[in-house]
């Protein structure tokens, strides 16, 4: 598997181009809910991401965890994201910086269409 640059760590990239992923948890609830499944596509190195965008990403603490959170902003290295739900936080508040690995597309099952904008507090 090929990996992406983190400032000198590298994390898993996605595989292809799109990619189907099952949501665990409830992180993204109510835009996005365990359960759901989604489309995204893979982001490549440097590639843009916007604060706001759904996607997925990778924690250079724990390569290993593909997560969906919604980007806050860019930092040095990565984005910081978060999870709509903000009474769960495995996000980068516990992790630190993500390295942005695909955006979410749609949402296929069991609601189809896009990820929303995020709730308003």
């Amino acid at each position: 598997m090929t990996g992406v640059d983190s400032g000198g760590e590298r994390v898993p990239a996605l595989l292809t181009p799109w990619v189907l992923v099952r949501v665990s948890g409830p992180s993204m609830s109510p835009t996005v809910r365990d359960g759901d499944r989604l489309l995204a596509r893979r982001v490549p190195p440097g590639g843009a991401v916007r604060s706001g965008d759904v996607v997925l990403a990778r924690f250079p603490s724990r390569p290993e965890l593909l997560v969906v959170k919604r980007v806050v902003h860019p930092l040095p290295g990565g984005h910081w994201v978060q999870g709509d739900n903000p009474l769960v936080t495995d996000d980068s508040r516990a992790f630190g910086p993500a390295v942005v690995v695909g955006r979410v597309v749609a949402r296929l099952w069991p609601r189809p269409g896009r990820p929303g904008p995020p709730p308003r507090s």
